[in-house]
């Protein structure tokens, strides 16, 4: 029953990418870039964000090798000439995207939180016979573990972004605190930004850095 639960860690994956990439044109568009609105990427539609490697191509092999799902969608277009404070707004519009993943999580997890305790026994049914701890697979299940995924991966996506490596979000949020001499110098590992993410992902820093999320996670979940 493993691949019942890797599949659907698949599509929160693809939900909470589309969440991400649709707050950044959200955010770009209230400050003043209509780019991304225009372009119909201001959705929940997952179409429109979908990136042939990053959001198929690689966590697909990242699901049937047991790596921890990490994904991307296209690039949000944003077109600094029609920010107010190109600086300053960038930085906002960087972090849209975990923002609206931490808050997804958040929502999530109020939610499985109040079905624990309306129902505190279908909670221990459904969550400590999930898929992969027994053979048996109802609707229930399914549910919380979507409930679970949705928490996990939009934390962790979120995380994940805010690392300051060009060109993840932490790079735009780090850029709107740096002056322009910083700026300049930082920018020049952004052509190399992508080597340096597959390295840690190939050294298994993000393994390292899911455990402990997951931990606590669950741990919340369940005390």
């Amino acid at each position: 029953m493993e691949i019942i639960t890797r599949v659907l860690a698949y599509f929160v994956l693809l939900f909470a990418i589309t969440i991400h990439e649709a707050a950044h044109g959200w955010a770009a568009n209230k400050l003043g870039d209509p780019t991304a609105y225009n372009l119909g990427r201001v959705t929940l539609n997952p179409i429109p964000h979908i990136d042939p490697i990053g959001t198929i191509l690689l966590p697909l092999l990242m699901m049937f090798t047991g790596i921890p799902l990490i994904g991307w969608a296209k690039p949000v277009p944003v077109n600094p000439m029609n920010l107010r404070n190109p600086r300053r707004d960038n930085l906002w519009i960087s972090a849209a995207g975990p923002i609206s993943n931490f808050t997804a999580a958040t929502v999530l997890f109020i939610i499985i939180r109040i079905i624990k305790f309306a129902s505190p026994q279908a909670f221990h049914a459904a969550f400590y016979t999930a898929p992969g701890l027994s053979g048996n697979f109802q609707l229930a299940q399914g549910l919380f573990l979507i409930l679970y995924f949705g928490i996990l991966i939009n934390t962790f996506l979120a995380i994940f972004n805010l690392i300051p490596i060009p060109p993840l979000d932490g790079s735009g949020v780090l850029m709107g605190f740096l002056s322009d001499e910083a700026v300049e110098k930082y920018e020049r590992i952004r052509p190399y930004g992508f080597i340096i993410i597959i390295g840690l992902i190939w050294i298994g820093f993000f393994r390292v850095v899911l455990y402990p999320i997951q931990s606590i996670i669950l741990t919340l979940i369940t005390i």
